[in-house]
Parts: structure tokens; C-alpha cells; sequence
């Protein structure tokens, strides 16, 4: 197995990402957020924008999975074979791209895709799909790891408040590559779910690097409790 792999294998990434306009969108920002989860024992960091990655790359030696979320179509994860080499170029180890069956906005498939960054970077791929049936097709298309991370984010996937534990028991069954658990991943125990499910490893991002959403959280609680 590839020595990244390897490393990943039963064991926790933090996905340490912010949305856009908010007070923690800024590179320096999420560099101190991934070096503050590495103390904590993650062993690999999910990370978005070549700023944030180059940044995050020049302070931590962990795995890093790397994105660039850009435009506003259906697809917007790594959308082009360009955005994916430009992801490869920050040092990222994994280059993480849309694998779902809806059309790539440069029109290039999927299989073309992964060849492409295999045969320029050299860099692993993690397909991200929503679907039994579009991991399996990622797997054929050469991706070297596939994530749970649009299961309930395309509007043919089923959605529900957790993780999609079934699609990720059901992938690890049957692909012949590792099964990252990433999606609605809220709580220490459907972590753990995860891995018994048979997850090669486990992202977790909002329940950890989210501080809005963790907060909403609690605050609904209290509010509903008061009321």
C-alpha cells in the first residue's frame, strides 16, 4: 500500500476548511486550525484553496488532502483537470475531486481526469462520491481512494442528520481500494461507527474546525430547552 495510505490507515483527518465570508476564511487562520488538530493526534489534514494548502504544507509534514472549491455549478470540488494540477503543484499528497456522475465543467471524464493527474503530478487521487454506484465507477477509473464526502449532497443520494454508514460499509466490502468515511460525521461515536463499518479512515470538519456550526448547535439546544 502507498506509504500516504498507509498512514491514514484507521485513523482520524480533520478537514480544516471555512466557508467564504466568514470571520475564519483566511489561510494563516486555517494553517493555526490544522496545526492546532495535529496536537490533538489527527493524522492527515482535508484542506481547500492553494493558499491554504501551500500554507498548511510549509508547516506540517502530515498526509494533506487537498481541494480547490471553484465556480458555481453542480460541480465544484477540484472541478478541472487544471484546478486539480494546480491542487498537486501546493504539495498536497491526495488531490480530492468531484467524482459523482455529473458532468466535469471542462468536459473531460473521470477516468481521463485521474489518468491525467497520475501521469503530471504523480499524486494520489480521492474520489468523492455520493453513490454506491459512482464509487464503484471511481475505482474502475483508477482513483486510488474513494470518500463518502457527497453522500446526501447530490439531489439523487440519500440525505439523513449522519454519515451514510451503509454506503461506507457497503464500499469498503466491495472496492479494491481504501474507503474514506467523510459527511455528517458529528460525533465520536459515528466516527468510531465508521471505521467498524470498515473505513480505511475517518474526516471529520465541522464538529471539530466549525466553530459557527458547533456553536448554532448548542445554541438551538439551550433555546429549545428554555422555551
Amino acid at each position: 500500500m502507498n506509504p500516504v495510505l498507509a498512514a491514514l490507515r484507521g485513523r482520524l483527518v480533520v478537514s480544516c476548511q471555512a466557508y467564504p465570508g466568514e470571520p475564519m476564511r483566511d489561510p494563516d487562520t486555517m494553517c493555526r486550525v490544522a496545526l492546532a488538530v495535529a496536537a490533538g493526534g489527527a493524522a492527515g489534514i482535508r484542506a481547500q484553496g492553494l493558499d491554504d494548502l501551500r500554507r498548511i504544507r510549509a508547516a506540517l509534514d502530515l498526509p494533506l488532502i487537498g481541494l480547490w472549491k471553484d465556480g458555481d455549478g453542480e460541480v465544484f470540488i477540484t472541478p478541472t483537470l487544471d484546478h486539480a494540477v494546480a491542487v498537486a503543484e501546493t504539495g498536497a499528497d491526495i488531490v480530492a475531486l468531484d467524482a459523482t456522475r455529473r458532468p466535469r465543467p471542462d468536459g473531460r471524464t473521470l477516468a481521463e481526469t485521474v489518468r491525467a493527474v497520475h501521469e503530471r503530478t504523480g499524486r494520489l487521487v480521492m474520489a468523492d462520491v455520493s453513490t454506491y454506484e459512482e464509487g464503484v465507477a471511481a475505482a474502475d477509473a483508477g482513483a486510488d481512494v474513494v470518500g463518502t464526502t457527497l453522500a446526501g449532497y447530490t439531489p439523487y443520494s440519500r440525505t439523513g442528520p449522519g454519515p451514510d454508514l451503509d454506503l461506507v460499509a457497503r464500499l469498503s466490502r466491495d472496492l479494491p481500494v481504501p474507503v474514506i468515511a467523510e459527511g455528517r460525521v458529528h460525533t465520536v461515536d459515528q466516527a468510531a461507527e465508521a471505521v467498524r463499518a470498515g473505513a480505511h479512515a475517518v474526516v471529520v470538519g465541522t464538529a471539530i474546525t466549525h466553530p459557527t456550526s458547533i456553536t448554532r448547535w448548542f445554541e438551538t439546544a439551550v433555546s429549545g430547552a428554555s422555551a
